[in-house]
């Protein structure tokens, strides 16, 4: 037998789309939206920690349909760099925390071979959230991996619960999902809280600098100065 004669081995394709839509309404891709990138931008400073949304996550070498995609999800110890789809093999890390926001088509998954899968995985904390509150109660659900099974988290007496992987308490509110860092109790912003408080300051330095300059000219006037 010459090499040419020796079987040559398939290419195992793993998609970077499942054909799923993103999310059913513009409420949970919202939801989604800001959740992720709410998390980048806490853990900016960070190059060991890796938030994505809607990532196809292949978790079986040489298995592409043992795939997942999980809505948000964190992956501490490996190197925050854009990925086309998340390879556990490759990785060697499973996400320490997922979210799972539930709707119609998705709530019995969500909360049965997901919430299963995950344990199996060994996700830590695991958070359920129904944006619409029509299919949970309540709407904001959380479990975290207890000897290999998920135990359902105790919410605060606000329904906020508490992430310990993420330093973050979660809070669901008429707007959306608030996440407040545990340490300085500050909220973290949504991508347009964000650009409006940018705004905002700016608009504050312009009028500050304009009342300064406004000073300079009256006590040039003042001074007989031209």
């Amino acid at each position: 037998m010459t090499i040419l004669d020796l079987p040559r081995r398939t290419k195992i394709e793993y998609p970077e789309s499942d054909g799923r839509p993103m999310a059913e309404t513009d409420t949970h891709i919202q939801f989604l939206s800001n959740v992720r990138e709410m998390l980048k931008d806490f853990f900016r400073d960070d190059s060991q920690i890796y938030v994505a949304g809607n990532l196809l996550f292949y978790y079986e070498e040489g298995e592409p349909s043992s795939s997942v995609a999980p809505d948000v999800f964190v992956v501490k110890g490996v190197t925050k760099q854009d990925r086309r789809t998340y390879k556990l093999w490759v990785e060697n890390r499973a996400p320490c925390v997922v979210f799972e926001f539930t709707s119609r088509s998705t709530r019995l998954e969500d909360m049965g071979n997901k919430k299963t899968l995950y344990a199996m995985l060994g996700v830590q904390e695991y958070f359920v959230c129904d944006p619409l509150g029509e299919y949970l109660t309540p709407p904001l659900q959380g479990f975290d991996l207890k000897r290999g099974d998920y135990v359902r988290m105790s919410p605060e007496p606000d329904g906020a619960l508490i992430s310990g992987e993420l330093g973050l308490r979660l809070k669901l509110e008429d707007r959306g999902l608030r996440l407040i860092d545990i340490k300085t109790g500050e909220p973290l912003l949504t991508p347009a809280e964000a650009q409006e408080r940018a705004r905002m300051e700016a608009k504050a330095r312009h009028k500050a600098e304009t009342e300064v300059e406004r000073l300079r000219e009256e006590l040039k006037k003042l001074r007989g100065e031209k």
